[in-house]
C-alpha cells in the first residue's frame, strides 16, 4: 500500500513528510476509515535526552500528518482527484508525556471542520498505549501565488 506522499507528492522535498528528502523524517500517512495514521521509528539523533524524542520532532510529526490529513480532507471534500497544496496557518500542540523512542510511535489525525479552503484537524501521538503529544491545527489551501503552490 502507498501512501497519500508516495502517491500525491514523490518528489516532494519537505524535512517532514517529503519522500525524496532523504535525510528528512519521511512520514508515511494512510487513510483508514476517516482518519489518517502513521507509524514512525526515530533515530537516535531524533531524542533530546536518553531515548526520549525531541519535542521538536514530535511538532514536525504532528504538523506534517496534519497537513496532510487537511490537504486529503479538502480533496474528499471538493471531490477533486488531487490533494490541494496546504500549508499551516497555526497550530497548537501540549506536550503531555515524555515520547519514549523505544516503541513504535503511532500518529493519529482526522478532521473536525473541513471547506474547500481550509480544513481544522486534530491528532495525537501514542506510545505503548498511553498519548504523550496532542495538536490542533488550522492548515489552509493556497493559490498559485503562493511559494508553495507547487511544491508537490
Amino acid at each position: 500500500m502507498k501512501s497519500l506522499q508516495d502517491i500525491f507528492a514523490p518528489h516532494n522535498q519537505c524535512f517532514g513528510c517529503g519522500p525524496s528528502n532523504l535525510e528528512g523524517l519521511q512520514i508515511k500517512s494512510f487513510v483508514k476509515d476517516d482518519y489518517l495514521y502513521a507509524n514512525f521509528v526515530p533515530k537516535k539523533h531524533h531524542q533530546a535526552f536518553d531515548n526520549i524524542l525531541s519535542g521538536g520532532i514530535c511538532s514536525t510529526l504532528l504538523d506534517c500528518h496534519s497537513n496532510w490529513c487537511a490537504a486529503y480532507s479538502i480533496m474528499q471534500h471538493t471531490k477533486s482527484l488531487t490533494p490541494p497544496a496546504t500549508v499551516t496557518a497555526k497550530f497548537t500542540i501540549d506536550l503531555l508525556l515524555p515520547t519514549p523512542m523505544d516503541y513504535p510511535i503511532e500518529l493519529k489525525a482526522w478532521h473536525v471542520e473541513v471547506s474547500h479552503k481550509k480544513a481544522i484537524i486534530q491528532s495525537y501521538i501514542m506510545v505503548n498505549g498511553k498519548i504523550t503529544a496532542r495538536f490542533e491545527g488550522i492548515f489552509v489551501a493556497v493559490s498559485k501565488e503562493h511559494a508553495a503552490f507547487d511544491r508537490w
